[in-house]
């Protein structure tokens, strides 16, 4: 059983964005791939919560979105794009781990409860 849902948001959003780019919907190859690095790294915090590992997955995959976005389409440098996309993912890293954050979903909108199975005698 999968334990988060990073890679089948990840599927939905790429099927999603893939059918729109089919039909016409999305201006270009670029501008989808980047909608769906945004909105797969905000699904993964809606529906994940805020955990150590969404809160680094979830920003790292909104600003790789923004960095394609201008990479292709405004016109920005690599030399520039990847370091600063190294130094943004180290941040989080850092962030994660000394967060005070469950390891585990526990608040995320989808996130199973846990169950209590204790019974009272």
């Amino acid at each position: 059983m999968i334990r988060d849902a990073t890679f089948p948001i990840t599927l939905i959003v790429g099927g999603f964005a893939l059918l729109a780019w089919n039909f016409g919907w999305i201006p270009d190859w670029n501008t989808l791939i980047a909608l769906a690095f945004v909105i797969a790294g905000a699904a993964i915090l809606v529906f994940d919560g805020l955990t150590k590992k969404s809160i680094v997955t979830g920003p790292v995959l909104i600003s790789l979105g923004a960095a394609w976005y201008g990479y292709f389409e405004l016109g920005w440098r690599s030399r520039l794009i990847i370091p600063l996309l190294m130094i943004f993912a180290g941040l989080m890293m850092l962030i994660a781990r000394f967060a005070p954050l469950a390891d585990s979903k526990q608040h995320g909108v989808l996130a199973p409860r846990e169950r209590n199975d204790h019974t009272f005698k």
